[in-house]
C-alpha cells in the first residue's frame, strides 16, 4: 500500500443531487440511503418494511425490537446469530416463522421447530454464507489480501470451492449456488429499490493508464454527479472504470488525475490479481468516502476479479443470473462501452426483452466507443449519434446526449 495520507473531496466541487432531484449536500455528496437501502438504511429497533405480506429480519436490532412484542410469528429471520437470544426463542410464537441461516443453541432450535418454525441451519465448512442477507464489500472480498495476497481472499476461496463442487456435481453444492445467487438478488432490490439505475457495460481487457480507462471513468463520475446510480459487472476493464468514476464523484479533476496515474501502476489483473487489486485499496486509502455504485462480478468467470471501487457488490455464481439481473434493474438507461464476446451476449440479453416489451417500455440505450467519442443512442424511437468536438468528453458533454434521448 502507499504510505501517504488521507485526501477529502474537494469543496469546489457540487454535491450530488439525491434521488429525486434534492440537494445532497448535507452527506457531502455522497449517495445517501434510499428505499429499501438494505440493514444500514434501517435504524436500531425499527424493522424495515414488509414487502407484500412477508416480514424480514436482517439484524439483531430489528430481531430485538420484534422479540419484545412476544410474537416472531411469521416473520422470515436470515443470518442472524441468534446464539445469544435462546430465552427470547423460547418465550416468543414462532408458527409460520421461517429461520434462514441462524445460529441457535440446541434448546432454542427444538423449541421453534415444535412450535411451527421451519429451520434451515447454517451450513458449516463453506467460505460463504448460501442465506446472506447483504450485499458484499470489497473489504469482505478481499479480506487477507495484506497477510498473502489475492489466493488467501475469501473471493479466491470461494472461487475455488466453486470449482471442485462444479467438478463433483453435487446436487448439495448446486442447490446452495441457488439459494445464495437468490439471497443476493434479494439484497440487491432492497439497495436498489426506487434508485435510478444506468448499467455500463463493457469488457475487462481495457488497461488502466489508457485514454479509454479515463474516459469512461469521466463519464461515469459525470452520471453519478447527475443523480444517476451507475451498476456495471463488477470486474476489471470497463467496468473497474466506471465503478472508479462513480467513486470519484465527490472529488475533483486533480483528484482523478492522482488516482489515474497511480492505478495505471498496476495496468491490468494479469500477471498479478495481488498487485492489481493493492493499487486499487491504495487509491481508496488515499481518497476516502468516494461515491457509491453497484458491482455484479460472477464466480463463474472467477479468472475476473471484482474491482474494488464498487461500494456494493452482488458476486453470484451464476452468470446468466448475474447478466439478466444486472439489465434488467438498469432502469435509467444502459451505455454500452467497448469489449468482446460477452458485451455482444448483453446487447442481445437488452434487446431480447425490448423487442417483446417483456419489461415495458423499452430502456434508454447509448453505444460509446472511446476514445473516439461517437455517441450512439436508442431511445426506442429513433437512432441518432453525437460526435464529440473538442477534447472528449468535453465540447459535446455526454449528459446532454442522455437529457436530448429521453426528452424525445
Amino acid at each position: 500500500m502507499l504510505d501517504v495520507p488521507a485526501e477529502t473531496p474537494s469543496a469546489d466541487v457540487p454535491p450530488m443531487p439525491a434521488p429525486g432531484g434534492e440537494s445532497n449536500a448535507s452527506r457531502g455528496g455522497v449517495e445517501p440511503p434510499g428505499p429499501g437501502d438494505g440493514p444500514a438504511a434501517v435504524e436500531p429497533g425499527v424493522v424495515r418494511p414488509a414487502r407484500g405480506a412477508v416480514r424480514e429480519i436482517e439484524t439483531l436490532e430489528e430481531f430485538d425490537h420484534v422479540a419484545v412484542t412476544g410474537s416472531l410469528a411469521g416473520y422470515r429471520v436470515q443470518a442472524v446469530d441468534l446464539t445469544e437470544r435462546t430465552f427470547a426463542l423460547l418465550v416468543a410464537e414462532t408458527s409460520q416463522a421461517v429461520f434462514l441461516g441462524c445460529a441457535m443453541e440446541p434448546q432454542a432450535l427444538a423449541h421453534v421447530r415444535a412450535n411451527g418454525a421451519l429451520v434451515f441451519p447454517p451450513v458449516p465448512g463453506l467460505p460463504f454464507d448460501p442465506y446472506r442477507a447483504t450485499l458484499y464489500t470489497p473489504e469482505e472480498l478481499y479480506e487477507g489480501l495484506e497477510e498473502g495476497g489475492y489466493p488467501a481472499t475469501a473471493d479466491a476461496g470461494t472461487y475455488e470451492w466453486f470449482q471442485r463442487a462444479a467438478a463433483n456435481g453435487d446436487i448439495l453444492a448446486s442447490m446452495l449456488r441457488s439459494i445464495h445467487d437468490d439471497s443476493v438478488g434479494d439484497a440487491l432490490d432492497e439497495r436498489l429499490s426506487g434508485r435510478p439505475v444506468v448499467g455500463l457495460m463493457g469488457g475487462h481487457a481495457m488497461q488502466r493508464g489508457s485514454d479509454a480507462y479515463a474516459g469512461t471513468a469521466r463519464l461515469a463520475r459525470d452520471l453519478t454527479r447527475q443523480g444517476l446510480t451507475v451498476a456495471t459487472g463488477g470486474g476489471p476493464g470497463a467496468m473497474e472504470a466506471a465503478n472508479f468514476g462513480a467513486y470519484a464523484a465527490p472529488y475533483d479533476d486533480l483528484m482523478l488525475s492522482k488516482a489515474l496515474a497511480v492505478l495505471a501502476g498496476a495496468p491490468s489483473f494479469r500477471p498479478s490479481v495481488t498487485e492489481w487489486a493493492a493499487a486499487a485499496f491504495a487509491v481508496r486509502d488515499r481518497w476516502p468516502d468516494g461515491g457509491p455504485s453497484y458491482g455484479l462480478p460472477t464466480w463463474f468467470y472467477g479468472h475476473e476479479p471484482p474491482n474494488a471501487f464498487a461500494a456494493h457488490i452482488a458476486k453470484f455464481f451464476a452468470n446468466a443470473t448475474r447478466e439478466d439481473g444486472l439489465l434488467s434493474r438498469c432502469t435509467a438507461g444502459v451505455v454500452f462501452l467497448p469489449g468482446a464476446a460477452g458485451t455482444v451476449q448483453e446487447v442481445f440479453d437488452a434487446a431480447t426483452p425490448n423487442y417483446y416489451a417483456s419489461r415495458g417500455g423499452p430502456p434508454r440505450w447509448c453505444w460509446w466507443t472511446v476514445p473516439t467519442g461517437r455517441r450512439t443512442c436508442r431511445c426506442g424511437r429513433c437512432w441518432r449519434p453525437w460526435r464529440r468536438t473538442g477534447r472528449w468528453p468535453a465540447g459535446s458533454p455526454w449528459s446532454t446526449a442522455w437529457r436530448t434521448c429521453r426528452a424525445r
